[in-house]
């Protein structure tokens, strides 16, 4: 028996690859619509819970047979991790061959998390944002704070960030990054309240809580803005997310399985998925004035989205380590 090849990319592997956020949007977009198709295998995240309350490690097991891509992500978020140097999201993914089942890659998951995250806001704004947003509002400045903006950049003509964190010093970081890296004006501000009224676009990005803190209040979130949820409902009172006219997520089925787990405990009537919204099925944003909001959950079809694209530029460009099973 002839020895198999697997492919090893490290984080540095995986960001030498060059694939590109606008790159990474048009693979969403195609899962969305295959999603919204029916023609996608995703089961409900099982996970387990070691570690300090809130954090988990949870696998996302994924089959896109459009793309010829399978495989699964084993990945952690462990919200202590940051005062102890380390980051709070890690994570390992498996690509597979679709047609022998053998694994081709195992790669970081870290930058590919971060990357179609943030590509699954853009899209999602795509269909519940004004198309002339030009302001972003963005509380937790760390990863996600990071590559949301910079989706919404290849999505959007944006002109200005607000930026709000706890923690003044990763703000003061974050505005210098992100005004460095892209076109834009950032603003660190020093209330939440700042990050929210007055911006088009809202992207709340701190850690995942069962027991949201419920900081955003009702009455903040402007009439025509648009709210992306990227750490489930930690940051919104459920009276502020009420005055919402669409509540959407990626996808209704693992929504509600959080709800059983204990997440969502309050939150308005779903309106639609994003593969409804991609395949046309359900309405997006129908007037200016329309409160809109997304709680994206992160999908593993997202990440067997991305990995076939970094595996073959990474074939092409010669990177990466050969291992032998």
């Amino acid at each position: 028996m002839s020895h198999h090849p697997l492919l090893y990319l490290s984080r540095e592997d995986v960001e030498a690859t060059g694939v590109t956020m606008a790159d990474i949007i048009t693979a969403v977009s195609t899962v969305f619509k295959e999603k919204g198709a029916g023609r996608t295998e995703m089961p409900p995240k099982p996970g387990i819970h070691p570690g300090p309350a809130d954090s988990f490690i949870h696998a996302m097991p994924a089959y896109i047979p459009a793309l010829k891509s399978a495989g699964i992500k084993w990945v952690s978020a462990f919200p202590e991790n940051p005062r102890r140097g380390l980051p709070y999201i890690t994570g390992l993914l498996i690509l597979n061959d679709a047609e022998t089942g053998l694994p081709l890659a195992v790669m970081d998951a870290v930058r590919i998390t971060g990357m179609r995250t943030g590509a699954a806001t853009a899209l999602a704004a795509t269909f519940l944002a004004r198309p002339e947003s030009a302001v972003v509002g963005v509380l937790g400045c760390g990863v996600q704070g990071r590559t949301n903006i910079e989706a919404l950049s290849v999505a959007f003509s944006l002109k200005k960030v607000m930026a709000y964190d706890v923690n003044e010093s990763a703000r003061n970081d974050y505005v210098a990054d992100i005004s460095g890296r892209l076109d834009l004006e950032a603003v660190g501000v020093r209330t939440p309240r700042e990050a929210v009224t007055g911006c088009d676009i809202v992207v709340t990005a701190g850690p995942i809580l069962k027991k949201p803190h419920a900081t955003i209040q009702p009455g903040w979130l402007d009439e025509g803005a648009f709210a992306s949820l990227v750490d489930y409902d930690a940051y919104w009172h459920p009276a502020a997310m009420a005055e919402t006219d669409k509540f959407c997520t990626d996808d209704t089925a693992q929504l509600n399985h959080y709800r059983q787990m204990g997440y969502f405990r309050d939150i308005p009537e779903i309106h639609a998925d994003l593969g409804e919204l991609a395949s046309g099925k359900r309405p997006g944003r129908e007037s200016p004035e329309e409160r809109t909001m997304t709680a994206n959950l992160g999908l593993a079809i997202e990440d067997m989205a991305v990995a076939p694209l970094i595996y073959r530029r990474a074939m092409e460009k010669g990177i990466g380590t050969r291992l032998r099973l």
